[in-house]
């Protein structure tokens, strides 16, 4: 049996304790690993002993700042200087957004922000980075292809309603990634979400070896679903 695969890692480099902890609380719950750095010097040690996925940089930090430290980012030598970075800071005017995107940031959120936000511009940078296999996920026995909207175990073909194919297609395009609940929901006739809850149970008694102890289509606790195809 394959090892399920390594979550994201994340590095979060602000000098604001309170705030840094409670990133770490809620990106872990979203199923990501997250590390964190109170100084630009804190980070590059572990950088050179970690990789990371995605870091989110405060701007203003005690001596070096972070639109310093994601231009000496850029400048560093593949893998170092190709990771994702989202900055995130209390200067939101057009031209502090500007220059961190001109030194190389791939996103830019204020603060005050909304978890959920930033939680939602990390998946969309990753998806943007991260190459997308549009061919056939395997998952234990099963086997799903997006494009034909088919999902074979062994081979039988499995019956899958158009709303649950529309449901495994969105989860299999941000795969390893947690997808918002009510994100789901958009796609459904139920805004609220119960009806993407009742697809996810009919799904997992179709693709899980153990419905009721899911490997493949994981609930991301106060976020969503996520699925993690082997």
């Amino acid at each position: 049996m394959a090892a399920p695969p390594s979550p994201r890692h994340l590095l979060i480099v602000d000098d604001d304790d309170r705030l840094r902890e409670l990133l770490k609380q809620f990106l872990s719950r979203a199923g990501f690993r997250v590390s964190t750095a109170h100084s630009a010097a804190a980070a590059r040690r572990l950088l050179s002993a970690l990789e990371f996925d995605l870091m989110v940089v405060d701007v203003m930090m005690p001596g070096e700042d972070g639109f310093a430290f994601t231009g000496w980012l850029r400048a560093q030598p593949r893998p170092v200087g190709a990771i994702p970075v989202l900055i995130l800071t209390a200067r939101g005017l057009p031209g502090d957004r500007i220059e961190g995107l001109q030194l190389g940031a791939d996103d830019y959120l204020a603060k005050p922000f909304e978890p959920r936000e930033l939680l939602l511009r990390i998946e969309a940078i990753l998806r943007r980075v991260v190459p997308n296999k549009d061919g056939p996920l395997t998952m234990g026995a099963c086997r799903f292809d997006p494009s034909r909207g088919e999902l074979m175990d062994g081979e039988a073909l499995v019956r899958l309603t158009e709303a649950e194919i529309r449901l495994l297609r969105r989860l299999a395009a941000a795969a390893h990634s947690a997808v918002g609940r009510l994100e789901l929901a958009r796609d459904s006739a139920d805004p609220s979400g119960r009806a993407v809850d009742i697809q996810v149970t009919r799904l997992r008694r179709k693709l899980e070896p153990d419905p009721a102890n899911p490997r493949y289509l994981r609930t991301v606790r106060g976020v969503g679903y996520m699925l993690t195809p082997d």
